[in-house]
């Protein structure tokens, strides 16, 4: 309802600035979604919808319901070597399968990985008609050269005939196209018939619009459009949206339109049918799938009205739900169009309250009736390839498995244990940091109610290690966020069972409540034996040691010892350089690793305090190296341990695509977060063999659409690396690259404004690039467009405009600064200034003419404003007739098309049409409260310039990017 009509006092819903709003409530039966069973209710299940996939789930269940489809997709070739994510078949071959079969809702993950898909595509709602041709072209393809070539042309490919036949002499031009599905329309048509009809209506060539027949020169003729034969398998595209010239914008078309149960395209003689048609086959169809779509042109949700095997009951296939509906619901009211309420006082005289329905069918599916046992077939578990049938089933039992781990999930717990072995392999090599990850060492899943000593066996045994040889420590975490091993479980402790054990952990730990971590103890003997552990008293402090090397730039985990916490580093010197394999009189220096969030902290151990007053204590780090001396420490890039683990907390690999193909990793570069810009591209300008960094200009990723951001990183604009990389509250590791011609640090002090220039006496127009220092003015802009073009004459001067939508909105004045001009919507447009212009005199008046257009069939007052706008000099008492004869010669309009032309003042978009006998100037007295472009004289006539491109498929809607399927 329009605003005006609901502040109308004559319409009565605003009483003394109170709407009063019922409402009737209808109660339904209740339906308890989270219990509700799709598999028992129907016998059917959904497909769970990823983010914004509906659209895709609708159309997959329709095709999977024309079983001759999905029995050609199980015979596709696979192999057990195929992983679905990277094969379309295969992940087709998966979906299908547990949809027959699975008794749950079906994820599609697998499918769109095997697209090619990221999860900005899964967010991203396209149009389900663009998929449905991209996926069956996707398929055709792949199925060439396999037993099921050619299935997608036997079901869905039907062919029609272009024909041009002239009517005075005996010419005609034929030409056969084949087509998958029909784009029909829905505006100006009651019903699937009357679309039939307007496509194949007849177009009559003549007058302006004649044939230019071979052999026969321009000739009256009829063009139309007759089918040779319709496939097996109807689909037809209803093109709900449409693109709006008058609003520049796409609109969804919501009026009724009605389709029939059957469809009998044999009606009236075979009028849709051409004369080399085969009258034989008989082509009645009936409806099989009605696929919805419901909201607005900017978005939406899709689902499904499907009839599986043709029979009486519909069902709704809603993503995950799927629900028995009437034959009303799929049909007569997916039509569209508006809905009346019921009356709320039938004795009352009340205009009823019609609302438009937003939900309407969108895609037909019919299948002919002679076809339909051929394409309704049976298909059973003997169409599918063994390999297949083996690989989901031991999925679904693993399924099956991870449920019931998850029942008992309450009876176990997680133990995970860290061995020597364990910090050998990961330190210096996956981690750097603390001692172990947690997440790649041996995990126990064990009843919270096993005494402990009973899974001390099962690791003895495990580990091939006698259970007497085995002590095991607690981890904490600490307050700076470091993992430690704390203490070593008593005798007393270990008695307990394994859920009491697991509570002995320190506060800050329980965080991690749901695994227990333990260092296994263990001492090896020479001939790696196991040795009794040494009795640990307080006095002792157990002390891990990292070795590192600035030579190779390597850490590496060098062994742990016990130490008194009254001793000196000193003592233990000699054991130190034989773990690290040095000359026992080597000097070395010590650190001890504090931590490493949110900065690296790594301190240098003073040799002459003991480890008490060093404040260590049970599980500490201590990394050591070989001292070097102050004058060799220019030789090496990280000469001591903090260096090093600076570097190592800072690095970031990170990966390079150039703007024009950002889908594609170019290279890789190891690099510092605490970077520069210009440290970056010194790094980057090698690898793409420039000379000149500051020629490279970079932009940052977007984690969220994984596209380049729409503005590039400004030169020196953020001061590290890890600012170019953060993306919100994400981090990515993609920077796009582009090669400049000039440096940045140039660049961005210019401005480059793109201006569309007019000949005086030429019809074409010219774009030339403009840039100049940002401080720069229009004069400079003039003078630098002067040395571009080819003028009418060496002393013509030049004026800049600003045009938008067809009409002029300002004139440039010569010093203004071109940092203030917006070139993105607008139109910059340069050209002479016409001599009568500058000798206008006191009896000459400079307006603006516009071309327009309205469709009168419509009744529509709206101007559609189109074409070049111009200034045109009238002079006082000079009628429309003498106007008439200067626009003509300066626009050089033939006569017989001038003649069409109407000529309107035009105020507020208003037109006034003026007669030959007007004088023009009469009319722009009046003072133009609203600027120059609010009052204008209108050429009215056919708009015949190039319309703007849009996508071939007209329905599409609000979608920025394409349907692909990459793989």
């Amino acid at each position: 309802m329009s605003l005006s009509e609901f502040y109308d006092p004559s319409q009565g819903y605003l009483v003394n600035d109170t709407c009063v709003i019922e409402a009737e409530v209808t109660v339904r039966k209740v339906v308890d979604y989270w219990s509700y069973d799709s598999r028992k209710e129907t016998g059917y299940v959904g497909l769970k919808n990823q983010g914004a996939t509906c659209y895709m789930n609708s159309l997959l269940q329709t095709l999977y319901h024309i079983p001759y489809f999905r029995k050609a997709v199980y015979h596709m070739p696979t192999t057990e070597n195929d992983m679905p994510s990277g094969s379309i078949p295969l992940a087709l071959q998966s979906l299908y399968y547990k949809l027959q079969y699975s008794d749950n809702s079906v994820a599609t993950k697998e499918l769109t990985k095997s697209f090619g898909w990221d999860t900005y595509d899964s967010f991203m709602q396209h149009d389900v008609q663009e998929l449905n041709r991209v996926l069956c072209e996707k398929l055709e393809d792949k199925m060439k050269g396999t037993v099921v070539e050619g299935t997608i042309q036997n079901l869905f490919e039907g062919h029609h005939m272009n024909y041009i036949e002239c009517i005075n002499v005996d010419y005609k031009s034929t030409r056969k196209e084949s087509f998958y599905d029909l784009q029909l329309d829905v505006k100006g048509c009651r019903d699937v018939y009357a679309s039939f009809d307007k496509y194949v209506a007849v177009e009559r060539l003549e007058g302006d619009n004649k044939y230019q027949a071979e052999n026969h020169g321009l000739q009256d003729a009829k063009k139309g459009v007759l089918f040779i034969d319709f496939p097996p398998v109807l689909q037809l595209q209803l093109k709900r949206f449409e693109y709006d010239f008058m609003r520049d914008t796409m609109v969804k078309i919501n009026d009724r339109y009605e389709f029939p149960l059957q469809l009998d395209l044999d009606r009236d003689n075979g009028k849709y049918l051409s004369p080399d048609a085969d009258r034989r086959i008989h082509n009645l169809y009936t409806l099989h799938s009605v696929l919805v779509h419901s909201g607005g042109v900017h978005g939406g949700h899709y689902y499904a009205f499907i009839r599986p095997s043709l029979s009486d009951q519909w069902f709704k296939f809603d993503d995950e739900r799927v629900t028995k509906e009437e034959a009303k619901k799929a049909l007569e009211e997916q039509y569209g169009g508006e809905e009346e309420l019921p009356q709320p006082n039938p004795g009352f005289n009340n205009t009823p309250f019609k609302f438009t329905k937003y939900s309407n069918a969108y895609m037909l599916v019919y299948i002919r009736e002679s076809d339909t046992e051929k394409i309704v077939c049976n298909v059973d578990e003997k169409d599918i390839a063994e390999h297949l049938r083996i690989r989901l089933k031991k999925e679904q039992e693993e399924k099956e498995h991870k449920k019931k781990e998850k029942a008992d999930a309450h009876l176990y717990t997680i133990l995970k244990v860290a061995r020597n072995e364990d910090l050998v392999e990961q330190i210096g090599r996956e981690i750097f940091f603390d001692l172990v990850n947690h997440d790649k060492v041996r995990s126990f899943r064990i009843q919270k109610q096993l005494p402990f000593h009973h899974f001390k066996e099962e690791v003895a045994k495990e580990f091939g290690i006698p259970v007497q040889f085995l002590r095991f420590w607690l981890w904490a975490k600490r307050q700076n966020h470091t993992y430690r091993p704390n203490r070593p479980l008593t005798p007393q402790e270990e008695a307990q069972s394994v859920s009491i054990v697991g509570q002995l952990r320190e506060v800050s730990n329980k965080a991690h409540n749901a695994e227990l971590k333990l260092f296994m103890e263990v001492e090896l003997g020479l001939d790696l034996l196991p040795l009794a552990l040494p009795s640990k008293t307080k006095e002792d402090i157990l002390l891990f040691f990292k070795f590192y090397d600035p030579d190779k730039e390597d850490l590496r985990f060098a062994g742990r010892l016990f130490v008194k916490a009254l001793g000196k580093p000193t003592e233990i010197l000699s054991k130190l350089t034989e773990m690290a394999g040095f000359p026992p009189n080597e000097e070395i220096e010590l650190y001890e690793e504090i931590k490493f969030e949110p900065k690296v902290m790594c301190e240098h151990i003073d040799m002459r305090l003991s480890f008490k007053s060093s404040q260590l204590e049970d599980g500490d780090i201590i990394c050591y190296q070989k001292a070097i001396p102050i004058t060799d420490r220019d030789q090496f890039r990280y000469p001591d341990i903090p260096s090093f683990l600076e570097y190592v907390r800072n690095r970031q690999v990170v990966h390079f695509r150039s703007l024009e193909r950002p889908k594609e990793n170019d290279f890789s570069l190891e690099l510092s977060k605490h970077f520069s810009y210009d440290d970056v591209v010194e790094r980057v300008a090698p690898l793409l063999r420039v000379d000149d960094p500051s020629k490279i200009r970079l932009t940052a990723h977007n984690c969220y659409s994984q596209q380049p951001k729409p503005q590039p990183i400004k030169f020196r604009g953020v001061d590290h690396l890890s600012d170019m990389l953060v993306h919100y509250n994400q981090t990515s590791d993609i920077l796009y690259y582009e090669i400049l011609d000039i440096p940045l640090s140039e660049l961005q002090g210019l401005k480059t404004l793109k201006v569309a220039f007019h000949h005086a006496t030429k019809e074409e127009v010219a774009i030339h690039s403009i840039r100049l220092p940002k401080n720069s003015t229009v004069s400079d802009v003039i003078n630098n467009l002067k040395s571009k073009v080819e003028l009418s004459r060496p002393d013509a001067e030049l004026r800049l405009l600003e045009v938008f939508y067809h009409k002029i909105y300002k004139i440039f004045p010569p010093g203004e600064k071109i940092e203030n001009i917006n070139d993105q919507y607008w139109t910059l447009r340069a050209e002479e200034i016409p001599e009568e212009e500058k000798n206008l005199g006191s009896h000459g008046r400079l307006i603006h003419v516009y071309h327009f257009t309205r469709d009168h069939n419509q009744n529509q007052m709206q101007v559609q404003n189109f074409g070049d706008p111009f200034f045109f000099v009238i002079r006082e008492a000079e009628t429309l007739a003498d106007i008439k004869i200067r626009i003509q010669k300066k626009l050089q309009i033939p006569d017989e098309k001038f003649l069409k032309w109407k000529f309107a003042f035009i105020s507020l978009g208003r037109p006034e049409y003026l007669h030959d006998s007007d004088v023009v100037s009469n009319r722009f007295q009046r003072r133009e409260i609203y600027g120059a472009w609010e009052q204008y004289l209108g050429l009215e006539h056919s708009d015949t310039s190039p319309k703007r491109a849009y996508p071939a498929n007209q329905n599409r809607h609000a979608v920025d990017k394409p349907v692909k399927i990459y793989t």
